[in-house]
């Protein structure tokens, strides 16, 4: 990892992309100028924050469906979805708490591999809803959002694996919005035609969730 010193984060080492492996994946916010978007402060630790807690769960019957308007429903145990291609992806990780992680490593599957694994989407959907283990958790994300280069389904962080408070063994990782649409204990991709709210979204979130215009909440 390389590292300059940002004078406006209290000249402190930043991990920056320059220099990092050709086959990692940069998230584009990373060569920002300026990393830490705006009512945000940066932070080293990793605050573990959720709507209920860790839920219970056997790591061996986890299992991902991939449904809605798909041309093929899939179901994937763990097992299936480590065969996948890899990717690893660079980026910030921004909570709407106010605090952000600068340069992280993710490693997992591509949004993108998991769409191609379901025979493509249909023409009329635009939006996915993630659902999570924690009781029957929601988030929703625009379809844009979700198939960027950099969006993925992550198994490692920073090369270990994801521990349960942070959402593993599987987290969707939405790298350009704020981290609540970043699904932890990822059970279920759904494609829509139509924007549908989930738990933080009912609750006064924003629908789309763009740190950079501070999209916290309402719609």
């Amino acid at each position: 990892m390389f590292f300059h010193r940002d004078p406006e984060l209290q000249d402190d080492v930043v991990p920056v992309p320059e220099g990092i492996p050709s086959d990692v994946i940069i998230s584009p916010d990373t060569r920002r100028a300026l990393r830490v978007p705006p009512g945000q402060s940066r932070t080293k630790k990793w605050p573990v924050l959720d709507a209920s807690g860790t839920p219970s769960f056997s790591v061996e019957n986890w299992t991902l469906t991939v449904d809605g308007l798909v041309e093929q429903p899939i179901t994937l145990t763990l097992e299936e979805l480590k065969a996948f291609p890899k990717v690893r992806v660079f980026s910030d990780f921004h909570c709407v708490t106010r605090w952000s992680r600068l340069g992280n490593i993710w490693d997992g599957v591509s949004t993108r591999e998991i769409i191609s694994r379901c025979g493509g989407i249909k023409a009329e959907a635009r939006f996915v809803l993630a659902h999570g283990l924690d009781h029957g958790w929601t988030t929703n994300v625009p379809l844009g959002d979700f198939l960027t280069e950099d969006a993925l389904l992550a198994m490692l962080h920073d090369g270990e694996p994801l521990s349960a408070e942070h959402g593993g063994p599987l987290r969707l990782i939405i790298p350009r919005l704020y981290a609540w649409k970043s699904a932890k204990w990822l059970t279920r991709i759904e494609f829509l035609a139509d924007d549908r709210a989930g738990f933080w979204e009912r609750n006064g979130y924003h629908m789309r969730g763009d740190p950079w215009n501070e999209e916290r909440y309402g719609w």
